[in-house]
């Protein structure tokens, strides 16, 4: 069987394509229609890989597309679980998951953030992560593909319910990360303290030099001691477009 047909059987209707990460050959499977992976999935598994041990338990809130497992487990995290609420969104990150052979360190599961499946084990995890939606139900445009919308808005669970159920899934003094938008920052550091993780880190990521701050990345470590520390910012392009030494640092550590 010719590669190309090996990587078709794995797309199952016409807007469906596979996208090549380049990096160690990895692919991806994404809709042409629905929210697609960017630099902030990137960055996010640059930051939890940071401090990831081979050994350390993952869960990922709010899987999406599945890059983030496939990312961590590229690195070399062996225990991954994904959680994702739309079946179909779920189906696609679980063939991404076949399509790279990771099915030993990746398991993409179906299920709602405020209520996970019984594999994900309350007090068990040693690191969760989430890209959950940026915006709440009355903010921005709102998608009228339904796909999109819960990507984007905070429709199916809020920042309250990703940090409850991080606090909940895991070990004490264990950390979270999490990216998101900065005029979220109080909903996010209150949300946080609320369940009983303490923001510990937070790096601004800026588009440009000299332009403001579009997302920012946030560790923090359930039962930890009040006190937040500044990292230092990361541009993302250069006036000409190209990607910052900085950010192909980063992609180099992701691989």
């Amino acid at each position: 069987m010719k590669a190309v047909d090996i990587v078709e059987k794995y797309l199952i209707n016409a807007q469906e394509r596979v996208d090549n990460l380049h990096i160690e050959g990895l692919k991806i499977i994404q809709n042409e229609k629905f929210f697609r992976y960017g630099t902030d999935a990137v960055l996010l598994a640059w930051m939890a890989g940071e401090r990831a041990k081979p050994n350390f338990k993952i869960a990922d809130l709010g899987t999406g597309s599945g890059i983030i497992p496939i990312l961590l487990a590229n690195n070399g995290a062996k225990q991954i679980h994904g959680l994702e609420i739309q079946e179909y969104v779920a189906d696609m990150a679980k063939r991404s998951v076949a399509l790279n052979r990771l099915e030993d360190e990746v398991k993409i599961v179906v299920g709602d953030i405020k209520n996970p499946p019984e594999l994900f084990i309350p007090g068990s995890y040693d690191i969760v992560v989430s890209n959950p939606p940026y915006m709440n139900e009355s903010e921005g445009f709102k998608s009228p593909v339904r796909e999109v919308a819960i990507a984007r808005h905070e429709i199916l669970c809020s920042m309250g319910d990703v940090s409850k159920t991080a606090a909940r899934l895991l070990k004490d003094k264990s950390r979270f990360y999490l990216v998101h938008k900065p005029h979220r920052i109080v909903d996010i550091f209150c949300a946080m303290r609320e369940h009983g993780i303490e923001p510990k880190q937070m790096i601004k990521v800026r588009p440009h030099e000299g332009k403001e701050p579009n997302m920012i990345l946030i560790e923090g470590v359930k039962g930890g001691n009040p006190g937040i520390k500044l990292g230092e910012e990361i541009v993302v392009y250069n006036q000409d477009g190209t990607y910052t030494e900085e950010i192909l640092k980063i992609y180099k550590k992701v691989v």
